[in-house]
């Protein structure tokens, strides 16, 4: 079962270039973040006719996320728990069934925080501290699951072809990735990390100052996999080459390949 996670930069702008996309990849499961869209105006017919479900949990002109499926959806549940005032639209999980056991989902959009100076930042924050305790508590089920999207977060100095360019940003400064670090020690692995060690290997390059065409992107995009989805991980991926097409996102897929 292939599962992908892709910041797609708004679906009325980009749905041609998903489409195709969905065309050539085929996966599973897909995870999209940034839909800018409410959800009684996401276009699901074109999804739908590829032979996927759709679940989507939107927000009108910013944000949003989405989940598709070739396998009914058993079980969907919308909002991050722990702060029932933010209405920011982030997060929306899922639960397929399997070939050998039900596997779940949560697709996730996590705040930028830029600038650090504003309250940008510290809402970041709490929002991972909710994340990690959401996290904790779905661990505990002792479930395949992973976690994926778009953490707006730079792990390692390896992650970004110019790490010096992002010293002052909220993606990159310790306290983003000291909570992406208590994340990961709750005993996930990272997908990708997990199968390839290499720098070099990104995830997003901004449309300014052609970012894409001297290849000075990041790693923002992740997939992390609980100790039961990590037992069955065979293989992963990043579509750099999509980010080469008509009218891209700034990000590209990112997928892992399970054994269920």
């Amino acid at each position: 079962m292939r599962i992908a996670s892709w910041n797609i930069n708004g679906v009325k702008a980009r749905l041609e270039t998903v489409l195709a996309w969905l065309k050539e990849a085929s996966p599973d499961v897909a995870c999209f973040q940034e839909i800018k869209s409410i959800d009684d105006k996401f276009p699901k017919a074109p999804f739908e006719e590829l032979g996927y479900h759709v679940e989507t949990h939107g927000q009108k002109g910013f944000n949003g996320v989405a989940l598709l499926s070739k396998h009914p959806f058993e079980e969907v549940n919308r909002r991050l728990p722990g702060d029932e005032e933010d209405e920011q639209a982030r997060y929306i999980e899922g639960v397929v069934a399997g070939k050998t056991q039900p596997l779940r989902f949560g697709c996730l959009y996590l705040p930028n925080g830029n600038p650090v100076e504003s309250e940008k930042f510290p809402y970041k924050l709490k929002w991972m501290d909710r994340l990690i305790e959401h996290a904790r508590d779905t661990l505990a089920r002792e479930e395949a699951f992973v976690l994926l999207g778009d953490y707006n977060v730079i792990p390692q100095k390896d992650d970004a072809a110019r790490p010096q360019d992002w010293v002052e940003d909220a993606l990159f400064k310790p306290e983003s990735r000291a909570r992406f670090r208590t994340l990961m020690n709750l005993g996930f692995t990272e997908a990708i990390r997990a199968t390839n060690k290499s720098s070099g290997i990104y995830t997003f390059w901004d449309y300014q100052a052609g970012a894409w065409q001297k290849d000075n992107g990041i790693r923002i995009d992740h997939l992390l996999l609980s100790p039961e989805a990590a037992s069955i991980l065979t293989s992963t991926g990043i579509d750099k080459h999509v980010r080469g097409w008509e009218k891209p996102s700034d990000h590209v897929p990112v997928w892992a390949d399970l054994s269920a």
